[in-house]
């Protein structure tokens, strides 16, 4: 329990934004979920659903329920469910991102090599190296 009399308040003011933040980011669930089936059965109201869906998004990252990278990447994906039941393009997952950045590696390590052996194969061509020089 909170010992001072600005904790309490704190605590009180806190219980008061978790209710309200519960009741919007319930409500965004439940209008991404109603658009997600309505795009399933290819309902007439997708158009809609959808737009209802962006709006409960868009609302619960201006509250700050939600993060609004949170909420852009949930409208994407409803987007491209849409696109994808629509036939203009087929949804693609893409691979974690710590799976992403270890193939980025390979292939920066891949062609700092590749540079290394075609510089040092040129004629005349020569690496220069750093050296520290003594500060007086």
């Amino acid at each position: 329990m909170a010992h001072s009399r600005s904790a309490l308040k704190r605590w009180r003011q806190n219980e008061r934004r978790r209710i309200r933040n519960k009741a919007v980011r319930s409500g965004a669930r439940t209008s991404v979920k109603k658009t997600i089936t309505a795009i399933e059965v290819k309902a007439e109201d997708t158009g809609e659903n959808i737009r209802e869906a962006i709006s409960a998004l868009d609302r619960a990252a201006k509250k700050g329920v939600i993060h609004a990278n949170n909420a852009a990447r949930r409208k994407s994906r409803l987007m491209a469910r849409l696109n994808a039941a629509q036939g203009a393009v087929a949804i693609e997952k893409k691979a974690p991102a710590r799976k992403r950045a270890a193939a980025g590696a390979k292939k920066t390590t891949a062609r700092k090599t590749a540079a290394k052996k075609t510089s040092a194969s040129k004629p005349g061509a020569t690496r220069t190296t750093r050296t520290k020089t003594a500060k007086s």
